[in-house]
């Protein structure tokens, strides 16, 4: 993937350390420290122009976001998105539950501490369709160990693609995880576009072009899936 960035991109974004976070390593076990609170910590892995991550952050005050991405010119994107979306900020001002941290996701493990996050996000994921090529999506088994490590025991992974290849992988990589899924959708937005949930760019486009969404939630930890089974049981 290639990005036209803007001249002085760097210079940018070093001139928002409290939006973002350009060495997040040294953040491992500090997130919360960090936000200044104890609240619950959501990263969306693979942020791309950053809409969905900023949109939470506006709906949810009360949960602390960190959207990740390697590229510069997509944590410059998102920043200014994030901005707008907090009532057009100044480019030097934080965010106080929202930070951008720019980060290759393969090492993610080196960015969070084991248990240090609620949920993981994984929006439109590259589905890297050749078979020798699997072991770099999102949702093969060496990426969901890491993700099981680094998620704590209310954790869960929320995943949308419009890959009906990757979903179909995916669904069989959190199967043999021995992980719980639940809200299965193969058509997200077949009755129209759910309000009640945030789309990111790539959504609202491909919900244009009528193509089907697929959607589904992945209980990780131990404390969520109680409660997940315990629900199945009222029903």
């Amino acid at each position: 993937m290639r990005l036209r960035g803007r001249k002085g991109i760097q210079e940018s974004l070093e001139r928002q350390p409290d939006l973002v976070v350009l060495d997040p390593k040294v953040r491992k076990g500090e997130w919360a420290a960090n936000f200044g609170n104890g609240n619950p910590i959501h990263a969306e892995l693979g942020m791309g122009k950053g809409r969905f991550i900023s949109e939470l952050s506006v709906r949810n005050p009360d949960v602390n976001y960190i959207g990740v991405d390697m590229f510069d010119e997509l944590i410059r994107r998102g920043a200014e998105k994030a901005r707008l979306a907090h009532g057009d900020l100044p480019e030097g001002a934080g965010i106080p539950n929202l930070r951008l941290a720019r980060f290759n996701i393969e090492y993610i493990e080196e960015m969070f501490a084991t248990g240090e996050i609620e949920r993981i996000y994984l929006n439109f994921s590259d589905p890297w369709p050749k078979n020798r090529h699997a072991r770099r999506r999102l949702t093969h088994m060496n990426f969901l160990r890491k993700y099981k490590e680094i998620l704590n025991s209310r954790g869960e992974i929320h995943f949308k693609t419009d890959s009906r290849s990757l979903f179909e992988f995916s669904l069989n990589s959190f199967a043999d995880e021995g992980l719980r899924m639940r809200d299965i959708s193969l058509h997200l937005h077949q009755d129209g576009l759910r309000e009640d949930m945030v789309q990111t760019e790539y959504e609202l486009k491909f919900y244009e072009q009528g193509m089907p969404i697929y959607r589904c939630e992945v209980v990780v930890g131990e404390e969520a899936l109680r409660d997940h089974l315990a629900v199945l049981g009222k029903r």
